[in-house]
C-alpha cells in the first residue's frame, strides 16, 4: 500500500502510514490464534479468508444452526482489501443486485442496534450527470427502481448545489438524488460479524495459508494448510484477490476469474459539514464522501492499472504497489474541478491500494462447476461492503438448501470458461472493467475493447472483410450486424457511439431482415453450446427423459424443443435435442450455458456412469440459412430436392463437403435450415452458400437482427425470459410439458401449477403512438403499468420489422394487498385494461398479446417455423 502527500504545487512522497486505518472505525476485537496442538482436524465447513464477505458467510451459516465452522486467514482478520473499502452502500442498482444490497443495509442496522460502533449513517447520494445521455441512463434506472420501492428523484443543478454546497454545478445537466444510500465502516462491520460468528462457536485461525483443497471423485473432503490438515464437507473460498490462485490449488482446478486493479483513494485535511451526501460523478469517474468531517475521494478510472505486474498476488501485498504520479494527476484534477475547495488543501493523503475485479464486472457466487461442495464468494469489484451482508446470506442458503433461493444467474460462477481464468486475459480485461462501472453502457452497443479475438468461428476473417461488427458472448466473437457501406474498404468495421434512441446502424439491420423475409439470410451462430449425450444401451433416453419436461423419446432423425426444469419447475436449460441414434443425442443450448448446463447435467448422471457427455461446441460451425428461398438454395447446393420436415434433420452433401447435419428449423421464426458443419468444411460451405446464393439474394445477417426477429415472433430466451425461477407455464411453453410421460425433475411442481394457474405470465407488447425515429427506445427493464398500476417489467425488446413497431416481452403479475393472484388470459386482454410502458420517465401506450403474431410465409409449401412459446395462431387482440 502506497501513501502519498499531494502539496499545492504537486506530489511528494511521505512515509508509509495506515491512513485508512485511521479513517475507519475504532472497533477492536481480540484476534483468535491457536497453537499447533489446538489445530482442529475436523469441521463441517472451512471458509478461506477472514474479510467482510467470509465473516458474513460464517455469521449467516450460524443463523441456520450450522456452527462446526473453521475460518482460515493467511494474515490477520480484516487485513485484506475489505480493510480499505470506500465504505459506501449504493441501492440505486438493478433489482437483483439491489435486493442483496438492501438486505446488507438491514443487517448493518441490526449490528448497530446490538451496540457495535460501525459508524452507519444514511446521508444519501447525488448521482451527477454532465451529458444528456447520462441523464437518460439515470432516468431509465429511476423508472425501473421507483415501482420496486426505491426512493429517488431527479434534481436540477441548482438543487444539487443546495444539497451539496461544495460542488461545481455549472457544467451539469442534472442529477438524481437517492436519500437511502448509506456509508459505514467496512472494518468495523468485518470485526462485528467476526465477533458474532465467534460467539456461536466459529473458530478463526490466523497466519494460516492454505496449500491445497483436497478432493475425491471431484468433491471436497479436506483442506491442507500450513498448520495441518482439516477434514471437511464444504469449502468456501472468500479470499478476495487471492481467490483465483487458491482455486488453482485444487485438483481439478476451480476457475475463479478475478484480478486486482490498483485503486486510488484520497483524504484531505479540510473540514466539511457532517452528514454531507456522498457524490458519484460518473462522467468524471470520481466519487466523494464525507468521513469524519473530511472529504474522501476515489476513482473508477476509464483506463485502470492491473496490480502486481501480471504475477501472483503477494501475501504481503501492501508492499508491492508502486508510485504512478502520471496516472494519478489527471484523476486528482477531475476531483478538484468538481470540488474546487480541494485546491486549497494544505495536504492530501492518497493511498494506492488494490481491489478485486471480475471480467464482466459482476460478483462471482455459487458452487463451482468443477468440484462439488466448493463454494465461491468473491469479485466485489471495488466495493466489498455493499453486497457482503446479502451475499453471506445467499451463500449460506445455497449451502443449506442445495440451491440458490433467488435468481442469481448474472452472478453464477458457472458463467465462465477456462479462457476467462487465463492470467493474461484477466490482466488485459481489468484495464477497462474498472471504468465500465461508471461508464454509460448502451444496450447491445458497448462491447469490450481488450482481450478480444479469443474464440472465433472459422468464418471470422471472412465475415470481418465483409463488414461484420463483432460483439462477444461467452468469449465468442459473434457478428452483431454487417456494415456494408463502402464495402471495398477492407478496414475492420467499428461500432459507432452508442445511443438510447434508434441505433445508428439500424439501416443495415433492416436490409438483413428483408433478406431473411424475401430471400436468404446467412447467420453464423457457431457460439451455441453443443453437447453429445450417449450410452451403450437405452440409458441415454432414460436419463434425458428424467431431465427434460418434454417427451424426448422421439424417432431417430427427430428434433424436440424442451426445457430442463429444477425441483420448483423453473428452467435450468432451454434446448433443442436431436436424436442421432437409439442411444445417442445431440443437444444445442444457449451460448452462455456451455459451462453451467454441462455441470448441471453431470451432477445428474447415474452413479453407474452409464451416460457419457461430450462438449462438442468447437467441433461444429453453425450456419443458419433463413428465408423463403433457402429451400431452393440448399437443394441446388446438394443437387437434390431437399425435403426436410420441420423438427427433423438429415445429412447432406453441401458443395464438396460431406455429411452436413441439416436441421429443419431456424432460430428466427422464418422458414429455413440450420446447418451443423464440421469446422474444417466451414469456409467451403459458406463460400458455396454466398456464391450460389447471389441468385437468391443471399446476405450476411448479424445476431442483433436475429434477436429482433425472435422477439417479434414471441420467442423467449434464456437468462432474459427463462430462468431458474420461471416455469414453462409462466413463459407460455406449457404445451411442451408432457406430464403423462413419467417422472422427471420438477414434475410435481408443474402438476400443481397447471392445476392452480400461474401468478405471473409472459406477454408480448407492441408500442403504438410511438415515434421510433425520435423517441428513446425501450431496451429492457422498463416497468409495465396496467390501469396505472405497476404489474411487471420488460425482459427484452426489439424492433418488429414485419409490423413496423417496437416490440417488448415482459412478465406481468396481478397483485392485491401484497398477495399475488392467478393471472388469466382474460385478465391480460381485458378490453378495459390500458397498458403503458415507462421509458426514462415518459409513459407510452402498449398493446398486450398472449400469442405470437401470424406472418404468412412468402414461399409456397413452407410454413413458419416457430420456436415460440406458443404455437402459431391467428388470434390477435382486436385493438391492433
Amino acid at each position: 500500500m502506497l501513501s502519498l502527500k499531494i502539496l499545492r504545487g504537486g506530489f511528494s512522497k511521505i512515509k508509509k502510514n495506515d491512513l485508512l486505518e485511521n479513517c475507519f472505525c475504532n472497533a477492536k476485537i481480540l484476534h483468535y490464534s491457536q497453537s499447533q496442538t489446538d489445530f482442529p482436524t475436523q469441521a463441517r465447513v472451512v471458509i478461506a479468508g477472514a474479510g467482510i464477505v467470509s465473516n458474513s458467510v460464517a455469521y449467516h451459516l450460524t443463523k441456520h444452526g450450522l456452527k462446526d465452522i473453521v475460518v482460515l486467514e493467511q494474515n490477520k482478520i480484516g487485513s485484506g482489501t475489505s480493510d480499505f473499502d470506500a465504505g459506501v452502500i449504493g441501492v440505486f442498482k438493478p433489482i437483483i443486485m439491489r435486493n442483496i444490497i438492501l438486505y446488507s443495509i438491514e443487517l448493518y442496522k441490526h449490528l448497530d442496534s446490538l451496540g457495535f460502533d460501525i459508524e452507519l449513517k444514511q446521508p444519501g447520494c447525488i448521482y451527477l450527470a454532465q451529458t444528456r445521455d447520462r441523464i437518460i441512463a439515470l432516468k431509465r434506472r429511476m423508472a425501473y427502481n421507483i415501482p420496486n420501492g426505491q426512493r429517488c428523484e431527479y434534481i436540477t443543478p441548482s438543487e444539487v448545489k443546495n444539497i451539496h454546497p461544495y460542488l461545481r454545478t455549472n457544467d451539469l445537466e442534472g442529477a438524481v438524488w437517492v436519500p437511502d444510500d448509506a456509508v459505514a465502516s467496512p472494518r468495523a462491520i468485518c470485526f462485528a460479524l467476526c465477533q458474532l460468528a465467534k460467539n456461536e462457536g466459529v473458530q478463526y485461525i490466523e497466519n494460516c495459508s492454505i496449500k491445497e483443497v483436497c478432493t475425491k471423485n471431484d468433491q471436497v473432503y479436506g483442506v491442507k494448510s500450513e498448520k495441518g490438515f482439516i477434514n471437511c464437507e464444504i469449502f468456501v473460498n472468500c479470499t478476495g484477490m487471492w481467490a483465483r490462485d487458491l482455486g488453482l490449488r485444487c485438483n481439478p482446478q476451480v476457475r475463479i476469474p478475478a484480478y486486482p486493479a490498483e485503486h486510488f483513494c484520497a483524504s484531505t485535511d479540510q473540514i466539511v459539514d457532517e452528514n454531507l451526501p456522498y457524490v458519484k460523478d460518473y462522467d468524471s469517474h470520481t466519487y466523494a464522501i464525507e468521513w469524519k468531517q473530511r472529504l474522501r475521494i476515489g476513482w473508477f478510472e476509464k483506463e485502470a492499472k492491473p496490480a502486481f505486474g501480471n504475477v501472483r498476488v503477494p501475501r504481503d501485498w501492501k508492499k508491492h504497489l508502486q508510485d504512478d504520479f502520471k496516472h494519478l494527476r489527471p484523476l486528482w484534477e477531475k476531483a478538484v474541478h468538481r470540488i474546487p475547495m480541494l485546491k486549497d488543501a494544505l495536504y492530501t493523503n492518497v493511498t494506492n491500494t488494490a481491489d478485486n475485479f471480475t471480467p464482466d464486472g459482476r460478483w462471482i457466487l455459487g458452487e463451482s462447476p468443477e468440484v462439488k461442495n466448493y463454494f465461491v464468494a468473491c469479485g466485489m469489484n471495488g466495493n466489498s461492503l455493499q453486497g457482503s451482508g446479502g451475499i453471506g446470506k445467499t451463500i449460506a442458503e445455497w449451502i443449506i438448501d442445495g440451491r440458490p433461493t433467488t435468481d442469481l444467474i448474472p452472478f453464477n460462477i458457472a458463467r465462465f470458461l477456462d479462457l476467462h481464468n487465463n492470467r493474461q486475459y484477466l490482466h488485459q480485461r481489468t484495464k477497462e472493467i474498472v471504468g465500465r462501472h461508471y461508464s454509460i453502457l448502451y444496450p447491445h452497443q458497448c462491447e469490450y475493447r481488450y482481450a478480444r479475438k479469443l474464440r472465433c468461428s472459422p468464418l471470422y476473417s471472412v465475415l470481418e472483410k465483409r463488414g461484420a461488427v463483432f460483439g462477444i458472448k461467452m468469449g465468442y466473437e459473434r457478428a452483431l450486424y454487417f456494415d456494408t457501406a463502402n464495402i471495398n474498404d477492407k478496414k475492420p468495421r467499428q461500432m459507432p457511439t452508442g445511443s438510447f434512441f434508434k441505433p445508428k446502424f439500424f439501416k443495415f439491420m433492416l436490409k438483413e431482415y428483408h433478406a431473411c423475409r424475401s430471400g436468404v439470410g446467412i447467420i453464423d451462430m457457431s457460439s451455441f453450446s453443443k453437447i453429445k449425450i450417449t450410452s451403450v444401451n437405452d440409458e441415454a433416453t432414460e436419463y434425458l427423459q428424467y431431465l427434460c419436461s418434454n417427451d424426448i423419446d422421439i424417432p431417430v432423425g427427430g428434433l424436440v424443443h424442451t426445457g430442463m426444469q429444477n425441483e420448483i419447475g423453473g428452467y435450468e436449460n432451454d434446448c433443442m435435442l436431436v436424436r442421432l441414434d437409439t442411444n445417442s443425442y445431440f443437444m444445442v443450448s444457449p451460448t452462455s450455458q456451455q459451462t453451467r448446463i454441462y455441470d448441471w447435467m453431470s451432477r445428474n448422471i447415474p452413479k453407474d456412469r452409464s451416460i457419457m457427455l461430450k462438449d462438442v461446441t468447437s467441433m461444429y460451425t453453425v450456419i443458419n440459412v433463413v428465408g423463403p428461398k433457402s429451400h431452393n438454395l440448399i437443394s441446388e447446393l446438394s443437387r437434390s430436392d431437399v425435403k426436410i420436415s420441420h423438427f427433423t434433420y438429415t445429412s447432406l452433401n453441401i458443395g464438396y463437403a460431406s455429411d452436413i447435419m441439416v436441421m429443419g428449423f431456424t432460430h428466427t421464426g422464418e422458414p429455413g435450415y440450420c446447418l451443423y458443419v464440421p469446422s474444417e468444411y466451414a469456409l467451403h460451405v459458406y463460400d458455396r452458400l454466398m456464391t450460389v446464393g447471389r441468385d437468391y439474394g443471399a446476405r450476411d445477417v448479424g445476431t442483433l437482427t436475429q434477436r429482433f426477429m425472435r422477439i417479434e415472433r414471441f420467442i423467449p430466451f434464456w437468462a432474459e425470459e427463462l430462468s431458474s425461477e420461471v416455469t414453462p407455464y409462466e413463459s407460455g411453453n406449457g404445451f411442451r410439458v408432457k406430464l403423462n410421460k413419467g417422472n422427471f425433475i420438477g414434475r410435481s411442481a408443474l402438476q400443481i401449477q397447471k392445476a392452480r394457474g400461474v401468478t405471473k405470465k409472459l406477454v408480448m407488447f407492441r408500442l403504438f403512438d410511438f415515434d421510433a425515429n425520435g423517441e428513446i427506445w425501450p431496451w429492457g427493464g422498463e416497468p409495465i403499468y396496467r390501469n396505472n398500476e405497476y404489474v411487471g417489467s420488460v425482459t427484452s425488446t426489439g424492433f418488429g420489422f414485419t409490423t413496423n413497431s417496437i416490440v417488448c416481452l415482459g412478465f406481468i403479475k396481478k397483485r392485491h394487498n401484497g398477495i399475488n393472484h392467478i393471472v388469466t388470459e382474460e385478465f391480460i386482454v381485458d378490453s378495459n385494461a390500458n397498458y403503458e410502458i415507462d421509458i426514462a420517465g415518459k409513459r407510452f401506450p402498449i398493446l398486450p398479446f398472449i400469442h405470437p403474431p401470424y406472418f404468412p410465409s412468402q414461399q409456397d409449401g413452407m410454413t413458419n417455423d416457430s420456436l415460440s412459446s406458443i404455437s402459431i395462431t391467428k388470434k390477435i387482440v382486436d385493438k391492433i
